[in-house]
């Protein structure tokens, strides 16, 4: 049986990704008020200064190390946010779903590469199972047309910036401070963002009420509780239940979509979302409990 420490931190993930469904909805709505690289900077830039804050006795005492792991996780949060919202400009949002969703079969291997501990076959049944349900739930139409243009491009670059992201976290986190790590990414990732909206879009002249409160949720849920919570679960459980869990920020979005967005409720949706929480009790249980059931009988 897994301990209460991995237990506790799975169903900490599991909250990271009900809260990053709903900022699915939240970032749809405000991106017709503000552009996407200025959205990043406010979204990281409010988030950092609120974590410097609340945590400064932590983050001044953070190491040359500290700094450099840091840096490197921030590196791949931000492309990976970069990356897909420029390519969602040039295909579409469910095929982006599908192209993004594979970082999560990319993982234990990174993992693997990285650390030299090879994924278990629970757990690569896992990620195929989970990325054939984000499939089912992010194509339209025929799968045939998914074609590799230049918006798919860059979101294949994304998926794999993701899943670096979940695996360098998995990797640092267990030798350094979760909450400092998390300060130095959203900082690298606000500054970056800085540079990038300077140099490609024009400054907001004004930005709607409805946004700032949109923006706050961002920078408050999906960004600052959200990543600090993924960087202390990630201490005591492993990068691929880190990215199958995450995956369910797909099924929640849609839950999240058919409530406020209006969006019908299809077989298919019901099938996408079964086939990833068959994944996640998969990579969870590894079935022991049918095991169990077989030798009492």
């Amino acid at each position: 049986m897994k301990n209460k420490s991995s237990i506790y931190a799975d169903i900490s993930l599991l909250i990271v990704a009900i809260i990053w469904g709903s900022g699915f909805v939240v970032t749809k709505n405000t991106l017709s008020h503000i552009t996407p690289f200025y959205l990043l900077v406010f979204r990281f830039m409010i988030s950092f200064i609120l974590m410097a804050l609340v945590f400064f006795n932590k983050f001044k005492k953070a190491k040359l190390e500290d700094w450099k792991a840091g840096f490197l996780i921030g590196i791949f949060l931000f492309g990976g946010f970069a990356t897909q919202t420029v390519g969602l400009n040039y295909t579409t949002a469910g095929k982006q779903a599908f192209i993004t969703g594979s970082n999560v079969v990319m993982v234990p291997f990174i993992y693997w590469a990285i650390s030299k501990k090879k994924p278990d076959i629970y757990e690569t049944i896992a990620v195929f199972l989970c990325f054939t349900g984000i499939g089912i739930l992010s194509l339209e139409g025929d799968i045939y047309n998914l074609r590799f243009g230049y918006g798919e491009f860059l979101t294949f670059i994304c998926a794999i910036l993701y899943a670096f992201h979940i695996a360098t976290i998995g990797y640092y986190a267990k030798k350094h401070d979760p909450i400092i790590l998390s300060i130095i990414q959203i900082l690298v990732a606000g500054i970056l963002s800085i540079i990038f909206a300077l140099s490609f879009e024009p400054k907001p002249v004004e930005i709607a009420e409805e946004a700032l409160i949109s923006i706050l949720y961002l920078a408050v849920f999906s960004t600052l509780i959200a990543f600090s919570v993924q960087n202390v679960a990630q201490k005591y459980t492993s990068s691929t239940h880190t990215a199958i869990i995450l995956s369910m920020e797909a099924v929640f979005g849609g839950i999240m979509s058919l409530i406020f967005l209006k969006e019908p409720f299809t077989i298919k949706f019901a099938i996408g979302c079964m086939a990833i929480l068959i994944s996640i009790l998969t990579t969870e249980t590894k079935w022991k409990f049918l095991k169990r059931g077989t030798e009492k009988g």
